[in-house]
């Protein structure tokens, strides 16, 4: 359908090119390293971003459900930032940390983070409270029983968490790379839409919807691994 309202010239060029000119643009960046370049720089910041948030937001989750005074402190924390439009903080966080790695990273952070808290400690929390119970009086330790018993109940609902800041993680890092520049996909996008060359913003966009779309789909294999 693309194609033939393109081509048909039902379309200006200048607002949708044809399917074939998109894909004969797209050869044309790859071999000059306008894609494969620009694409890593996001991964980075997207997927150091989604590390963080990983390991403390589980770090969180857990703690959260096996201490009231850690959901006492932390749960007021989370449903404030939880429904925040973090790309609002796109401004505040260039002005600290700068246009370059640092402020991407820790942006796709602060978003990612909320949703692994969540999605941990709802996981954590819906352990059997006989098993816990049964671990308890078998002797186990606090340490054991988060290591052997919760954590693993609650990987499932962990990797829930981690497929839906995947997609979350590429959104920021491409929008702070399209506001703030520095490299990336979304600022070699914005690029070229600057100039007018919308072949090429139809490539970056397609990259981007095709990495997404690559990543859930290794995301779902891990998790049923």
């Amino acid at each position: 359908l693309w194609e033939l309202v393109a081509r048909a010239g039902l379309v200006r060029p200048l607002f949708l090119p044809t399917v074939t000119t998109v894909l004969e643009q797209f050869w044309v960046l790859l071999f000059e390293g306008e894609i494969v370049a620009p694409l890593l720089v996001s991964l980075y910041r997207a997927f150091a971003g989604l590390a963080l948030a990983v390991v403390f937001g589980v770090f969180a989750g857990l703690w959260m459900a096996r201490s009231k005074w850690a959901h006492w402190a932390l749960d007021p924390l989370v449903s404030l930032g939880f429904p925040a439009p973090k790309i609002a903080f796109v401004p505040i966080f260039i002005l600290w940390f700068g246009i370059d790695h640092l402020s991407k990273i820790l942006l796709v952070a602060f978003t990612c983070v909320f949703p692994m808290i969540v999605a941990t400690y709802h996981g954590a929390a819906a352990v059997s409270r006989t098993v816990i119970w049964s671990a308890e009086a078998m002797g186990t330790s606090e340490r054991k029983l988060l290591s052997r018993i919760i954590f693993p109940a609650a990987q499932p609902y962990i990797f829930s968490g981690v497929r839906v800041t995947v997609p979350v993680a590429l959104i920021i890092a491409f929008t702070a790379e399209m506001i703030a520049g520095g490299g990336g996909v979304g600022a070699a996008l914005m690029f070229a839409q600057r100039f007018f060359q919308t072949p090429t913003v139809f490539v970056y966009i397609l990259v981007m919807l095709a990495t997404g779309l690559v990543l859930d789909l290794v995301i779902l294999r891990l998790r049923h691994w």
